[in-house]
């Protein structure tokens, strides 16, 4: 099952099914099942019984299993199959499944697009504020010429005139003095963010061909060099989704998991979750994103200490 899902790697480091796309998700889950029913039928003749009883296993029924069976209270347990993969955790449905960002960056075939998973993961941008960025806006250096932050930033500028149409969805002033841009929303660049930056441009960047000074172009075609569209990223992520067996992988859904994971490591610091995601207030913060897990550990002790159980 890793070999065909091009998990396991072969001796040259290769995947088994070289030069062929490796099963997704839900191939690997119908193999899955026809291999378990040909273990059964035979462990059912008398052939290894023992694997057999190991893979006749079942599970408690998911909400979405008792919807499919229109009469709930009937499903008391699904069959479970040991030798299908893994489902995808999601803490919350609009965020993203686990180990998401590491997948996508292995299944993504260029430095740009390597680019715009990390920032979108490690920036919390939103498509447009992403697509809309030009070079002049990245100060990614250790004390920029604009003075307003000491570590490797961006600045965020609303462009409604930008040819890909793409713009910031916040309107806060900017200028550019002696070509250096100040103002605008400035967010914080991580080391990887930096890194996959120089990776494209060193590699990918076609400068020859672009007059705009636009951070994300196309690579091929007719209008190589042109600015990338936002809605060209969101076909780009969904393919890559699909191919590392997320589903439908969506742009927005970075800025949530980003939100999420600032929240957790701020100890719920509304303020701080605010100005690392770029949000108008931290009410909006707490009302989209303060929530707790239920499964959470501080959330159970929580609810026992309520109850007395401690006592």
């Amino acid at each position: 099952m890793g070999i065909v899902g091009a998990e396991v790697r072969m001796p040259l480091g290769e995947p088994w099914r070289v030069g062929r796309r490796p099963y997704g998700h839900s191939a690997l889950s119908t193999a899955a099942a026809c291999l378990k029913g040909f273990y059964l039928h035979q462990a059912a003749l008398g052939v290894n019984a023992e694997l057999g009883k190991r893979l006749d296993n079942s599970r408690l029924p998911s909400r979405a299993d008792r919807r499919r069976s229109f009469l709930g209270h009937t499903t008391t347990s699904m069959p479970a199959n040991p030798l299908a993969p893994a489902g995808l955790h999601r803490r919350h449905p609009k965020m993203l499944p686990d180990g998401a960002r590491d997948r996508l960056l292995e299944t993504v075939n260029t430095a740009r697009d390597r680019l715009v998973v990390c920032w979108l993961a490690d920036g919390g941008l939103r498509i447009g504020e992403l697509c809309g960025l030009h070079l002049v806006d990245l100060h990614l250096r250790e004390g920029a010429a604009c003075g307003e932050c000491r570590s490797p930033h961006l600045h965020v500028c609303h462009r409604p005139q930008n040819p890909n149409r793409a713009e910031a969805k916040t309107k806060h002033p900017w200028r550019v003095d002696g070509g250096t841009v100040t103002g605008g929303l400035i967010k914080r660049v991580s080391p990887a963010m930096v890194h996959t930056y120089f990776d494209d441009i060193t590699n990918e960047y076609p400068r020859d061909l672009t007059g705009h000074g636009m951070l994300l172009v196309q690579l091929q075609g007719v209008n190589s060099g042109q600015p990338w569209a936002p809605v060209a990223a969101r076909r780009m992520l969904g393919r890559a989704g699909n191919r590392a067996g997320l589903g439908r992988v969506r742009p927005h859904a970075f800025r949530h998991s980003f939100a999420s994971a600032v929240l957790d490591a701020a100890d719920g610091n509304l303020l701080i979750a605010r100005d690392a995601g770029g949000w108008a207030s931290a009410a909006m913060v707490g009302e989209i994103y303060g929530h707790v897990d239920v499964h959470d550990p501080a959330f159970d002790a929580a609810l026992r200490t309520v109850w007395g159980e401690g006592r």
